[in-house]
């Protein structure tokens, strides 16, 4: 999965596959989670939001997850 870096104080890079609906987010401390049944809109959303730590913790942390590394 691409990830692309984004300007947070949470998160460093994000990746999202549409077809499986999976988020991936690399986290400024280093961690990378896989959240699944993000919908498009919510990865837009998250790409779009002004605080995306806020918008994160908000909208993406409820999802399902699990540590990649």
């Amino acid at each position: 999965m691409n990830l692309i870096p984004v300007n947070s104080s949470d998160l460093s890079a994000v990746g999202y596959d549409p077809n499986t609906q999976q988020l991936e987010i690399l986290f400024n401390s280093g961690g990378v989670y896989l959240y699944q049944g993000v919908s498009a809109g919510e990865y837009q959303g998250l790409m779009n939001a002004g605080s995306k730590g806020r918008y994160f913790h908000a909208f993406i942390k409820q999802h399902p997850f699990f540590k990649i590394r």
